[in-house]
């Protein structure tokens, strides 16, 4: 997922430094191949996890390494190819000027010899995927996302960029800032200092819970940000001393 510079292809796709320190890949590069990748997740997955899985990897991924534009060009090439538009990915491709030397997205480079790298994930689901109300032990908790009762709690999962998972009670009517609140009472963290977002998109204070549509099992991610530090009041400037009296 990280970038590394210094470095290019040369006409057998290999690696190699250049003479002038850049890292401009110069090898060799492949159209986009049209082979779906095909892997087994560790555990069933729903739609909603993968959904979640993904949405950590995007917003978390330029955080890392490698160039937040190129990052941004990537997701949307990944989700055209996943929906089999390849012509739009190839053409995303193109025009932020990736190198693919094995024609697939799970290794790129950048004009500046960064690399970057697709989990199989981001472009396909698993072989094993499940079905969203499978466990009967669940229908229960996998309330519908329209408009549930106003007065009803529900738990919210939210991820902290701090490290921290939990989950907050939270109701249909709430307002994204009163959730805020609910999560100062629970974590101690100002409203001021959180951003939230969904699927990759900010959260406004004004927009409501029923509104946003968000599954049990779908994750908020929560960026905290720290206060800066208070300014440093000025020093009192030193009382003048009274002038010794002169004797005759």
């Amino acid at each position: 997922m990280g970038g590394c510079v210094g470095s290019h292809h040369d006409s057998s796709g290999s690696l190699n430094e250049n003479s002038d320190g850049t890292g401009v890949a110069l090898g060799r590069n492949q159209p986009l191949k049209r082979d779906t990748p095909k892997w087994k997740s560790d555990y069933p997955m729903t739609d909603g996890q993968l959904r979640s899985k993904r949405d950590e990897f995007w917003d978390t991924a330029p955080a890392f390494d490698g160039r937040k534009e190129i990052w941004d060009a990537l997701r949307a090439a990944a989700h055209a190819f996943e929906s089999n538009d390849h012509e739009l990915a190839q053409a995303i491709i193109d025009g932020a000027s990736i190198t693919l030397p094995h024609g697939a997205l799970t290794e790129c480079y950048d004009e500046l010899g960064n690399r970057y790298q697709l989990p199989a994930y981001c472009l396909a689901p698993p072989v094993n995927t499940a079905e969203e109300r499978s466990d009967p032990d669940l229908r229960e908790a996998r309330t519908p996302a329209v408009t549930p009762d106003p007065g009803r709690e529900r738990l919210l999962r939210l991820r902290l960029s701090t490290g921290q998972d939990l989950r907050l009670g939270v109701r249909s009517a709430d307002s994204v800032l009163q959730m805020k609140r609910r999560l100062q009472a629970e974590a101690g963290v100002a409203p001021g200092a959180q951003r939230w977002f969904f699927s990759g998109r900010p959260l406004a204070d004004r927009m409501l819970l029923e509104e946003l549509h968000i599954s049990w099992d779908y994750v908020v991610q929560v960026i905290i940000s720290q206060p800066p530090d208070p300014p440093t009041p000025p020093r009192d400037p030193p009382a003048p001393r009274d002038p010794t009296p002169v004797e005759n």
